[in-house]
């Protein structure tokens, strides 16, 4: 049996690509904003199942991001709250890159995004 998860994403492309077959929590909303939704749910006892700053692209460098979790709360983790809070600092560090991002700059991201998660879920659904 397949582990049931949750996409959390602000990234339009993923949720064009996704809405019909899995349960994806889109929003438009800043790449940190994502990060503090998932961390939230890490709070409630959902468990990561992708690292919330995963691939090279930086958070400064992209406003778009992906995050897999538990769709059914359990025991909060305490190394998962430790991961989701310094990925929250690290995204804090850095000052954004892309307020006046071209829009094909932004598909771009979208589709660097859409690819890490798209390997995320591939490994999930392996398990």
């Amino acid at each position: 049996m397949a582990l049931e998860f949750i996409v959390i994403t602000n990234n339009p492309l993923v949720q064009e690509k996704f809405a019909d077959e899995l349960n994806v929590d889109y929003e438009d909303i800043p790449f940190r904003d994502v990060l503090c939704k998932v961390r939230d749910l890490i709070h409630k006892g959902h468990r990561l199942l992708t690292h919330p700053l995963s691939g090279s692209v930086k958070p400064h460098e992209t406003p778009y991001k992906s995050v897999l979790v538990t769709t059914k709360p359990s025991t909060m983790d305490l190394g998962e709250v430790s991961i989701i809070e310094n990925a929250i600092i690290t995204a804090d560090k850095f000052a954004e890159k892309f307020p006046n991002m071209p829009q094909s700059v932004k598909e771009d991201f979208q589709l660097i995004d859409c690819t890490l998660i798209t390997s995320g879920i591939d490994a999930v659904l392996r398990r």
